[in-house]
């Protein structure tokens, strides 16, 4: 059974599903459609096209589904889809897609903090961490593990990899490969996130394997290069083949 407060709005349109907890002053608009065991503290509001998993917690003055700040919008039925357990801290504001991609995705078990910013059709994946403040533009891709500190300025349609560490106040332009560190000003690569990868339980092996890829990768020559010998050179593991990929795939460049 919903628990739902009667300082709330909830649109008839609205879909719920059991145990979820509405609060005081929050407002669920019309084709929405929400998932089980949910908590919305005071004051959350959940816009047109939100598709919200089970067991988030959403916080005050959070606003997910708004309408996109992009002057291309020409009101089109979009989606912004939420996963499961995330966290979602105070004033987080997540915009809908819009015609180019149709959806903002947001996968599970995300703690997004404080005043960040998710724009229209950006993919972020799963078991993230988003520090306060930080703003991601239209269509970025944040890929599974990684952590960005807060502050962080994030350019449209760049691409963040996997296992990766931003620092706060980093503001780029360039897609981010997965695994490193990435800092200072202007933001560049500062080394493989080595304490991050022993978290997640990679060996000493593979760690150094990984070292041993971007060492090649910053190394002298051309990036296309530097690819080959990396392949050529290097026992080619899924992760490393991550590398190659993100790298060959890149189409704003990676950071240097």
């Amino acid at each position: 059974m919903n628990q739902i407060s009667p300082l709330a709005f909830v649109h008839p349109e609205a879909r719920l599903g059991d145990n979820n907890i509405i609060g005081p002053f929050c407002y669920i608009d019309k084709n929405t459609v929400i998932g089980d065991n949910n908590n919305f503290q005071n004051s959350v509001t959940i816009n047109y096209g939100a598709r919200i998993g089970n067991n988030n917690e959403i916080f005050p003055g959070a606003s997910i589904s708004t309408k996109p700040q992009d002057l291309k919008f020409k009101g089109e039925d979009t989606l912004c889809e939420v996963g499961d357990n995330n966290s979602i801290r105070e004033n987080v504001t997540i915009s809908r897609g819009t015609a180019s991609k149709g959806t903002t995705k947001i996968g599970s078990n995300n703690l997004l903090m404080e005043n960040m910013h998710v724009a229209h059709d950006c993919v972020l994946g799963s078991h993230l961490i988003i520090g306060n403040s930080t703003k991601f533009a239209g269509e970025v891709t944040v890929e599974d593990n990684a952590i960005v500190s807060a502050s962080v300025l994030c350019h449209q349609f760049c691409r963040i990899g996997g296992y990766v560490m931003v620092q706060g106040g980093s503001r780029f332009s360039m897609d981010i490969p997965p695994y490193i560190i990435a800092g200072k000003e202007p933001t560049r690569y500062m080394g493989i996130n080595i304490i991050g990868l022993r978290r997640h339980g990679f060996s000493n092996e593979l760690t150094g394997l990984i070292h041993n890829a971007y060492r090649i990768l910053y190394g002298k020559g051309t990036r296309a290069e530097n690819i080959q010998k990396i392949k050529s050179e290097l026992q080619v593991t899924k992760e490393i083949q991550y590398i190659i990929d993100f790298v060959e795939a890149s189409q704003r460049g990676i950071i240097k």
